[in-house]
C-alpha cells in the first residue's frame, strides 16, 4: 500500500499535469484556452443571514416555467421587500401564493413605465426596499426595467441583482452549440426587411447567436436566418423547464421546414444559431456582379433582386443579398 507521502506526491503531480493541459484546451468554437484561464481559487463570501435588507432597488430573477426554480435568496428578498414591481400582477401573484408571500404589487410594464417610474423613484427616496421582477426570468433581459435602473443609478440609489433563471442561458447550454462566445439579441424586428438587415449585420460575427421569437413568426425567421446567415447548425427551445420542454436541433433550413409544416407552436421560442462554419472558399463572383446588382436593384426590391441574380449566376442568394445590402448602404452614405 502506498504511503501517505507517496499519495500526496502523486496528487501534486496530477494537479501539475492538469494545470499544463488546461493551457492548451480548445473551446467547442475552436478558440484556444481553457474555459476559465488563470482563475483564482474561489473566495468564501461573508455570511449575510439575519442582516436587515438595506433600502434600494433589487432586480430579482424568477422562474421561467418551473416555480421550484426560484432561489432561496430571491424568496428572502421578496418576503422582505416593501413593494414588488412586476409586469403582470396575476403572474407574479401565482408565484407569491405558492410560497406564502403577501406583498403589495405595483404593475410596471412597457405601457405604463413612463408614468409609474417617478412613483418608484419617490419610494426609493423614502427609504423603501423595492423589488423588480419580470413575468419570467431575469429583469431587463428582453423585459422592462432598463430606464428605471438608469434613473436609480443616476440618483445614487443602491441597485442589486439577485441572479437566477434565464431562458437565454438555458437555451444556450441545452443547444449543443459553442457557448464560449455568444451574442444575445432579444427579439428580432417583426418586419422581414428590418429582420434581414439585422441578421446581415451579424452574419460575420464569430459567436453563437441567441434570440427570442414569437410563435407566429418562427418558421419565417428560421428561413430568413438560413438565407442570410447560411445553413448553420441551430436549435429551437420551447417550454423550457416545463413538463413538455422541447429542444429541437438541426440545420436552419430543416428547422424552418419543420415549423412551416407543423404550424406555429405554443409559446415563445428561444433560437440558438451556431457561429459561421469554416467552408471551402466560394468561387469569386463575376467582375461585373456589382453592376448587375445595381441594375437589378433599380427594378426590384432587394430580396427579389438577389433571387433573380442567384438564378442567373449560380451565386448563393445569401451572398448576393449581403452584397446588395452593402452596396445600398455605401450609396446611402455617399449622398
Amino acid at each position: 500500500m502506498p504511503s501517505i507521502e507517496r499519495i500526496s506526491a502523486l496528487l501534486s503531480a496530477a494537479k501539475g499535469v492538469s494545470a499544463r493541459a488546461s493551457r492548451v484546451l480548445r473551446e467547442p468554437s475552436g478558440h484556444s484556452g481553457a474555459s476559465k484561464p488563470d482563475c483564482e481559487e474561489p473566495r468564501e463570501s461573508a455570511p449575510d443571514a439575519g442582516s436587515p435588507l438595506a433600502p434600494g432597488l433589487y432586480l430579482v430573477a424568477t422562474p421561467i416555467g418551473n416555480l421550484a426554480d426560484i432561489t432561496l435568496r430571491a424568496l428572502s428578498m421578496l418576503k422582505e421587500a416593501d413593494r414588488i414591481c412586476c409586469e403582470d400582477t396575476r403572474v407574479t401573484q401565482r408565484l407569491l401564493s405558492r410560497y406564502g408571500i403577501k406583498k403589495p404589487l405595483q404593475p410596471y410594464h412597457d405601457h405604463n413605465a413612463a408614468r409609474v417610474r417617478p412613483a418608484i423613484l419617490a419610494a426609493l427616496r423614502g427609504g423603501e426596499r423595492v423589488a423588480l421582477v419580470s413575468d419570467a426570468g431575469t429583469p431587463l433581459v428582453s423585459d422592462p426595467g432598463y430606464k428605471l435602473v438608469r434613473a436609480a443609478i443616476a440618483e445614487g440609489f443602491a441597485v442589486s441583482a439577485i441572479p437566477g433563471p434565464s431562458a437565454a442561458l438555458a437555451a444556450l447550454v441545452l443547444s449543443g452549440l459553442p457557448p464560449d462566445r455568444f451574442l444575445f439579441a432579444g427579439f428580432l424586428p417583426p418586419r422581414q426587411s428590418a429582420r434581414r438587415r439585422a441578421l446581415a449585420a451579424w452574419s460575420a460575427l464569430d459567436a453563437t447567436l441567441v434570440l427570442f421569437e414569437r410563435p407566429s413568426r418562427l418558421a419565417q425567421t428560421l428561413a430568413d436566418m438560413a438565407e442570410i446567415l447560411g445553413n448553420r447548425g441551430a436549435a429551437v427551445g420551447r417550454e423550457l423547464t416545463k413538463l413538455h420542454e422541447e429542444m429541437r436541433r438541426g440545420r436552419l433550413s430543416d428547422l424552418a421546414a419543420f415549423y412551416r409544416q407543423e404550424g406555429a407552436p405554443r409559446g415563445e421560442a428561444a433560437i440558438v444559431v451556431g457561429p459561421p462554419e469554416m467552408t471551402a472558399p466560394a468561387a469569386r463572383p463575376a467582375p461585373d456582379i456589382d453592376a448587375r446588382i445595381e441594375a437589378a436593384l433599380a427594378e426590384l426590391p432587394l430580396g427579389a433582386a438577389a433571387a433573380r441574380l442567384a438564378a442567373e449566376t449560380g451565386i448563393a442568394r445569401g451572398t448576393l443579398y449581403r452584397r446588395a445590402l452593402q452596396l445600398k448602404r455605401s450609396k446611402g452614405k455617399g449622398k
